[in-house]
């Protein structure tokens, strides 16, 4: 075992370096001297010669005060030592008062913070449920609205021109409105986890046919498809997947100058599967990629923008993960500067077969 020096003195009960530093040389040093004049007295006459003056100047002087300016060096040695750690004492004693001091304003921060936390999240709550409330309340009276409306248009032939292009207008903004009611619900039934997602094999080519043909074959739009030969089924809620396609599709359409064409695929990538809707519009920039898919987040912004809420992308955000897939978009994907285009692109996990 080693064993420290400096510590060993400075813990001894015995030793005092003070004592030391004058006693052991005298003593070295009378030794010395007594052990010469004794040696030179037995080899015969005790003759003050040079050899006798040199050992004793040597053995008795110089060898004593050599020692006694090393025990004088190892003193200072240990009172620096006993600074040092009377310093590192002080400054463990402020660190721990630092500590402690630092711990109790961070937990009393962390209260704070948690208290806030706990108000925001009920605030959300009630903002949650009255949105969900007034929704509700809306859809009654929408509902009287549109019947209404639609046995007005039965008739509308027989109106006059102006009092005819002004009821098809209150048809269209009444089905807008309803629309955002409706997409309202939905928003906030996915985020108090109400929504019902029923998973299953979805075979993806029929659907998205199916709502290319209530979305964009309509409007006269021209299509290109791709898809991925053997194209195997998704695992995916049927209705609520083909909701998210017709919402990109009607992106597309709404974004898209006439008479472009909308890209539409659907291609296998391992596990998954990458369902794309490709447009030709004005495309969307960087920053608003970073939030297009938040609350009220848009593409585009300005009274040039089309009429929108800023909650399409973002239910569609929500309800593809409650499938288990992913939603992303790409901008540019044309070279044309004037209409560089978006895609906006689904991925969604295969469906096992029967035998796995």
């Amino acid at each position: 075992m080693k064993i420290n020096l400096f510590s060993w003195l400075n813990q001894s009960r015995f030793l005092d370096l003070n004592v030391l530093q004058w006693v052991v040389p005298l003593f070295l040093s009378v030794t010395a001297i007594t052990f010469e004049l004794v040696e030179h007295s037995i080899e015969g006459e005790l003759d003050i010669d040079v050899s006798l003056v040199s050992e004793i100047i040597i053995f008795g002087l110089m060898g004593p005060v050599i020692v006694g300016f090393v025990i004088a060096w190892m003193r200072e040695l240990v009172n620096a030592e006993k600074q040092a750690i009377a310093k590192v004492h002080v400054l463990n004693r402020e660190l721990e008062e630092k500590v402690a001091e630092r711990t109790a304003a961070l937990e009393e921060r962390n209260a704070e913070l948690a208290h806030a936390n706990a108000e925001l999240q009920h605030l959300d709550e009630m903002k949650s449920e009255f949105v969900s409330l007034v929704s509700h309340e809306l859809r009654a009276p929408l509902t009287t609205l549109n019947g209404g409306l639609e046995l007005a248009m039965q008739n509308a032939e027989t109106l006059p021109p102006l009092a005819r292009r002004t009821l098809e207008t209150m048809v269209g903004e009444s089905a807008r409105l309803t629309k955002l009611v409706q997409t309202i619900l939905d928003v906030s039934r996915i985020e108090a986890g109400k929504l019902e997602v029923n998973i299953g094999p979805v075979a993806l080519r029929p659907l998205m046919e199916q709502a290319a043909e209530v979305v964009l074959v309509p409007k006269n739009r021209p299509l290109e498809w791709k898809f991925t030969r053997d194209l195997p089924p998704v695992l995916a809620d049927e209705i609520h997947l083909e909701e998210i396609i017709r919402n990109l599709m009607r992106n597309a359409e709404k974004y898209s100058p006439p008479g472009k064409p909308v890209h539409l695929s659907a291609c296998q990538e391992g596990d998954k599967v990458r369902v794309s809707v490709k447009d030709h519009g004005s495309g969307v920039l960087p920053e608003s990629q970073k939030h297009i898919f938040e609350r009220f987040g848009r593409g585009h912004g300005g009274e040039s923008a089309p009429p929108g809420w800023g909650l399409g992308l973002y239910f569609a955000r929500k309800l593809i993960e409650a499938q288990n897939g992913s939603i992303s978009v790409k901008s540019p994907i044309w070279p044309d500067s004037h209409a560089p285009g978006a895609e906006f692109y689904l991925v969604v996990p295969v469906a096992a077969s029967n035998e796995e």
